[in-house]
C-alpha cells in the first residue's frame, strides 16, 4: 500500500471522527443548559479533531502534488 493510499485511508477514519466530535458537540447544544458544564471538553474534542484532519489533508495535498 503507498503513502498516500495509507494517508487516504487514515482520513476517513480521522473524517468520522471529526464528524462524530461534531454530532456531539451539536447533541450537547440541543441539550442546553443541561450538562453546560462539558461545553468546553466536548468542545475542545471538536476543535482537535477537525485540528488533526485538515493538518492531514494538507499533507495528502503534498504527497498528491509530489
Amino acid at each position: 500500500m503507498s503513502a498516500i493510499d495509507e494517508l487516504k485511508a487514515e482520513l476517513k477514519k480521522l473524517s468520522a471522527k471529526a464528524t462524530q466530535a461534531k454530532m456531539d458537540l451539536h447533541d450537547l447544544s440541543e441539550e442546553l443548559p443541561i450538562n453546560w458544564q462539558q461545553i468546553m471538553d466536548v468542545a475542545q474534542k471538536a476543535h482537535d479533531a477537525y485540528a488533526i484532519l485538515e493538518k492531514k489533508r494538507a499533507e495528502l495535498k503534498q504527497l498528491e502534488a509530489a
